[in-house]
């Protein structure tokens, strides 16, 4: 587990791998994978797109090696390459290789189109002599045709399954065991079903993905769908969003889920944001997005909120390292639920970035204290734009947040004397 995750999942225990330096299984972080669609020939366009993943995060990528001059650029990719390479490998049992012969940390064979079973074990052998994994690759778009028939004409989670034990029995027969293995298929419940038979049959580590996703922002859907559901399982090790879209798009899709399941530690900013409602005093989505623009691809690893009003707003967004909700044209900051400031709309996004990066590097405590000539007008003002809220728009459901949360409220309404005695005792440390 990534040391400053926060997971509660609980994950099927696997056999561990080395891709590179970057392990794989046995509890090791989730890695986020990517695939290059450049021409593995053109060198320096295949660099460059390797590196623009491994900015976005990714651990591993992969790269096609489908001909002679795909496998000599390996060679000169390889040793240049920020993050281990994986050659992707279909129909040619020479390219295998010729991909280890260049330096890569791992293999993809696709046993749907590499039937033979000595080219198989060929390959294998090769690889147990370089200490080089390989991982298994079923995909349910290019089953071998004798399972296809077998199974009624069609791809079932059974047929996949067997597709890749088929494949570990050559390996064994060989004595190779660095093996992943993925069972991927475009139909969702067909790939998690598939997956979930796999998992019960070997403690080899697992590659989730969709295949063919397609694009956005549909692909996002299906492929979430059917990785966050196996991961929340405890099934998987490593993943990949399988996406017609940039590359790049499929590694921050990668990390994001990862950090918003608690499996790999924050890197960048969580921004939450409320949807907005008839209560909003502000542009919530023109706020939340240029809040996104400006925190872009910055490493500040901390959840942000972005809210409407300062009804709820706060209240359920109390758990934030930092927010700002809106009120009577002007925007309330908070950190860890605490009222520190007031600024004008128009400043409320660049305040929360330099909060941000202040907190970054000094701390909530030191923040938190650096407001402290401020922190109770900042309270008053959002208990007056509360109440304003509340006379004009309805009830609050969240009466408990604010240290100054009953005091003006209380004293505009009827019968104030009984109900600010019911106030101070709402407000005690009990409570």
């Amino acid at each position: 587990m990534d040391p400053g995750a926060s997971s509660t999942i609980k994950r099927r225990p696997t056999r561990r791998i080395m891709v590179g330096d970057v392990p794989v299984g046995d509890g090791a972080p989730v890695s986020v994978q990517s695939m290059t669609i450049t021409k593995t020939a053109d060198v320096d366009g295949t660099l460059a797109q390797i590196y623009a993943l491994a900015a976005a995060g990714a651990d591993i990528v992969r790269c096609t090696c489908n001909d002679a001059e795909a496998a000599e650029g390996l060679a000169r990719i390889v040793p240049r390459s920020p993050v281990p390479i994986v050659a992707d490998i279909h129909h040619q049992y020479k390219m295998a290789l010729a991909a280890l012969e260049a330096g890569v940390a791992c293999l993809r064979l696709n046993p749907g189109n590499i039937r033979r079973p000595e080219h198989i074990k060929t390959v294998a052998m090769e690889a147990k002599d370089r200490g080089v994994p390989i991982r298994i690759g079923v995909n349910g778009g290019s089953l071998d045709p004798k399972l296809y028939e077998r199974y009624g004409g069609k791809v079932t989670p059974e047929a996949m399954v067997e597709s890749a034990q088929m494949e570990m029995a050559y390996f064994d027969e060989v004595g190779f065991e660095d093996i992943k293995i993925s069972v991927k298929a475009s139909n969702v419940p067909l790939m998690i079903e598939a997956y979930r038979q796999l998992a019960d049959v070997t403690d080899h580590p697992l590659h989730l993905g969709v295949t063919e996703a397609g694009p956005l922002p549909g692909g996002y859907i299906k492929a979430t769908a059917g990785i966050a559901t196996l991961l929340a399982e405890g099934i998987g090790d490593t993943i990949r969003y399988s996406l017609t879209a940039d590359p790049v798009e499929e590694v921050r899709a990668g990390r994001q889920l990862l950090e918003a399941m608690g499996l790999r530690e924050r890197k960048g900013v969580e921004l939450i944001a409320c949807p907005s409602c008839g209560r909003a005093e502000v542009d919530v989505i023109g706020v939340a997005e240029r809040a996104q623009k400006a925190f872009g691809e910055r490493q500040i690893p901390l959840q942000v909120a972005v809210m409407g009003c300062v009804v709820n707003g706060p209240g359920e967004a109390r758990d934030a390292d930092l927010g700002i909700a809106a009120g009577n044209k002007r925007g309330h900051l908070f950190v860890k639920g605490e009222n520190v400031a007031v600024v004008p709309e128009d400043e409320m996004v660049d305040t929360l970035v330099e909060w941000a990066d202040y907190i970054v590097e000094h701390g909530t405590e030191a923040a938190l204290d650096r407001a402290r000539s401020t922190k109770s007008e900042a309270k008053k003002a959002a208990a007056e734009d509360r109440a304003r809220n509340l006379g004009e728009r309805g009830d609050d459901a969240n009466p408990h947040f604010f240290d100054y949360r009953r005091s003006v409220i209380v004293s505009s309404a009827p019968h104030a004397s009984q109900s600010s005695s019911t106030s101070q005792q709402s407000t005690s440390p009990s409570d």
